[in-house]
């Protein structure tokens, strides 16, 4: 059974146990978070495809984990014109673990 779920606007395929890193939810380590935004749900009996939502349907998972992702460096440069700009970027991330699929 798994679902596809929409969060930071991303959409994942998720099973029970499994492990994501998405975009930063303002919640703390080791508190629940209910995903309400169920694209679709794949069930012994077949999907079943919200239109766009998935009535009454949920995903809860545990937060494992708030960081920040390794640094990127962002490098603006013009030939022959004096000109560069180097900035560095740390994207921050929530890690979750996929606890239960209510469908």
């Amino acid at each position: 059974m798994y679902a596809i779920i929409e969060t930071g606007g991303k959409q994942y395929k998720v099973k029970e146990g499994d492990v994501l890193f998405i975009e930063k939810l303002d919640v703390k380590e080791g508190d629940s978070v209910q995903f309400d935004r169920v694209l679709a749900v794949s069930k012994d009996s077949g999907l079943v495809v919200g239109t766009p939502l998935v009535s009454g349907a949920t995903v809860s998972a545990k937060v494992e984990k708030q960081g920040k992702a390794k640094k990127i460096i962002v490098f603006k440069y013009k030939a022959k014109k004096n000109y560069h700009r180097k900035q560095g970027h740390r994207q921050p991330y929530t890690k979750v673990v996929i606890e239960k699929i209510n469908a």
